[in-house]
């Protein structure tokens, strides 16, 4: 089941990051970031190579109303971005009915391996379940991704199947690794 969900007004705290929305004014901490090679490669996508490239990303973020930005308390950077999409299991009959979002997420490499982002998706779990009422959290990884699925492990997902993802920017396939949490 396909269930809408506006973040564009939501604001969310742990104790290191403010999870909020985009804004305009955070063009060039989300340049910093995303045109680190190696970044955006682990989610399927080429790191931007100019301005303008993470500023129709911006666009679309601030548009589409369903990312956050990851703000760092201490230093007041944007460091990341987090979205809820639908999710693949909104086709999966064993699946139907369920009211479901799939979680995505990045995070500026200089702050990988902190425990930043499991941090995050713990706090936006909390959100999905009990703001928003869903029944279930869908998230997937690249297979060769170790970091994604450390912190899909350490928020409790549960391995549903693997599958392949075409990542249409990079010219690549990608094996996929599907899990679920539910409420």
């Amino acid at each position: 089941m396909h269930t809408p969900i506006d973040l564009s007004n939501t604001t969310l705290e742990t104790e290191r990051l403010v999870l909020r929305p985009w804004r305009e004014e955070d063009l060039p901490d989300l340049f910093a970031y995303a045109s680190v090679p190696g970044v955006g490669e682990m989610a399927g996508w080429r790191h931007h190579e100019s301005m303008e490239e993470s500023q129709a990303i911006l666009s679309k973020f601030i548009s589409a109303k369903n990312f956050l930005a990851l703000e760092h308390k201490a230093t007041k950077k944007v460091i990341g971005s987090l979205g809820l999409h639908d999710s693949w299991a909104d086709d999966e009959p064993s699946f139907a009915g369920l009211k479901i979002k799939e979680i995505g997420y990045v995070l500026a490499k200089e702050f990988w391996g902190q425990g930043l982002m499991p941090e995050a998706v713990r706090e936006v779990l909390r959100f999905c379940f009990e703001d928003c009422g869903l029944d279930a959290v869908s998230i997937g990884h690249f297979a060769e991704n170790a970091q994604s699925r450390r912190v899909i492990e350490k928020c409790g997902f549960r391995f549903i199947s693997n599958g392949t993802f075409f990542a249409k920017q990079l010219g690549k396939t990608f094996e996929d690794m599907k899990y679920i949490l539910y409420k």
